[in-house]
């Protein structure tokens, strides 16, 4: 069995509507805060937490940033921490987490190890879970308070609810077997097992020391690298909890074009939505898998990371590029709305003007050298240009590592028209008597 990773920003996909409230934010911070400090407490005293004592701190990390009002969390027989479907423990079991002590790396999952007791464990709970006719199960979460890894359950039904692995439990179980230790499942039954295992199973994984640095600036474009991990943790991720349309949420029509010029669409698919390729010509994320088929992923470090063949990869690092340049795009798109409102609707504050920025040169000018770059440092003719828009001290416009070793939005050519989503050519229509592109 082979743990192929996947990173947050494509985790959450499906939650791109998933506007919180800024107390919201600000409550998950703290939270994050007060758990990244008990951690660093710990290490300075040189003291190994008991994992009774680490599930404590990610119970109330949990519970206090997104649980406590609707949901219990608490220990499920041996299973170190559950997440229940509602606030009573009697509940059906939703989340399933095991949890290691840092130091303990000899049991603790590892992307190129799965193989090790913290998985094994991980399959016991939901074995005994499952056989019971709990179907409620949407993850299964292994961390060491630093270190976590997310599995969807849906392939643990897959590749352990089956009835030869189910007869090995149950006569385990029923102590039909040489002992009915705990260790003879974990090394005589699952761990071999997992070794015949030949699919390579998604995993969400990512450490949670990533954002020490982001939750010590108080700072909106610093929290917005939040967002991701405030998404995965959330019932509206983990519990698959629905979320209320309110008048923070994007306008459904502007969310499907947004999709649209992307190469994206929202379909049901058995009863839940998902995004999915779209396929437009002329999107920017076909224009981008076209340049990158010429230029080359070969530097994408972890390739395997992106997909299994070839077209995976270029579809999926494509994808997360576009996320980069669309996430830039809107926060300017915000920006500008905020300087026009403060000059009184100012003509010298459109920044995302049609005639200002038409291609992609022009995005990338205003990305990288206008917004990234002090305004004592632009060069003259920049400065003259953008005499108004202001240095946004903000990592957002930097490179990314992805932009690093494939291309920049500089790179995406203009090759084809896209067509506009029909809701738009219906306003365009209304508007300027038709207009198809």
């Amino acid at each position: 069995m082979k743990l192929i990773q996947i990173k947050l920003n494509k985790a959450v996909t499906n939650l791109i509507r998933l506007r919180p409230e800024r107390d919201d934010i600000n409550n998950f911070k703290v939270c994050l805060r007060n758990l990244i400090e008990k951690i660093n407490v710990a290490e300075q005293r040189a003291k190994d937490e008991s994992e009774e004592h680490l599930k404590n701190d990610i119970r109330d990390f949990l519970r206090d940033s997104f649980y406590k009002e609707t949901n219990a969390i608490n220990t499920k027989e041996k299973a170190d921490l559950a997440i229940y479907k509602d606030r009573s423990i009697d509940s059906n079991v939703c989340v399933i987490i095991e949890a290691k002590r840092p130091k303990n790396k000899g049991e603790m999952i590892s992307l190129d190890n799965p193989n090790r007791k913290a998985f094994h464990e991980l399959v016991l709970y939901y074995m005994r879970e499952r056989v019971k006719g709990n179907n409620d199960i949407q993850y299964l979460i292994a961390t060491n308070i630093n270190e976590w890894y997310i599995f969807e359950a849906k392939y643990f039904e897959k590749h352990f609810y089956v009835p030869h692995f189910i007869k090995q439990y149950n006569e385990w179980d029923k102590k039909m077997k040489v002992t009915s230790n705990t260790e003879l499942f974990y090394s005589g039954i699952a761990k071999p097992y997992i070794d015949t295992i030949d699919d390579e199973i998604p995993c969400i994984s990512f450490d949670i020391r990533d954002y020490e640095k982001t939750i010590k600036q108080d700072s909106a474009n610093e929290d917005a690298k939040l967002l991701t991990l405030y998404k995965a943790l959330s019932p509206y991720f983990l519990l698959h909890k629905e979320f209320a349309d309110d008048s923070n949420e994007l306008d459904l029509n502007f969310y499907k074009e947004l999709l649209h010029i992307i190469g994206l669409e929202d379909i049901k698919d058995s009863g839940k939505n998902i995004i999915r390729r779209k396929g437009n010509s002329g999107s920017l994320i076909e224009l981008t898998i076209d340049e990158l088929q010429t230029d080359g992923i070969y530097k994408v470090p972890n390739l395997s990371s992106h997909g299994i063949t070839s077209d995976d990869r270029h579809f999926n690092i494509s994808l997360e590029l576009c996320i980069t340049w669309v996430n830039r795009i809107l926060f300017l798109k915000l920006l500008e709305g905020q300087l026009k409102n403060f000059h009184n609707d100012g003509h010298d504050y459109s920044i995302l003007n049609i005639d200002r920025v038409n291609d992609f040169d022009k995005v990338f000018k205003l990305f990288h050298k206008v917004l990234a770059v002090s305004y004592k440092d632009r060069s003259e003719a920049i400065q003259k240009e953008y005499k108004d828009v202001p240095y946004l001290n903000s990592s957002l416009f930097d490179f990314s590592e992805l932009e690093e070793a494939t291309i920049k939005i500089i790179r995406v050519l203009f090759i084809l028209m896209l067509l506009v989503i029909q809701p738009t050519t219906l306003c365009m229509q209304a508007r300027y008597g038709g207009a198809d592109q």
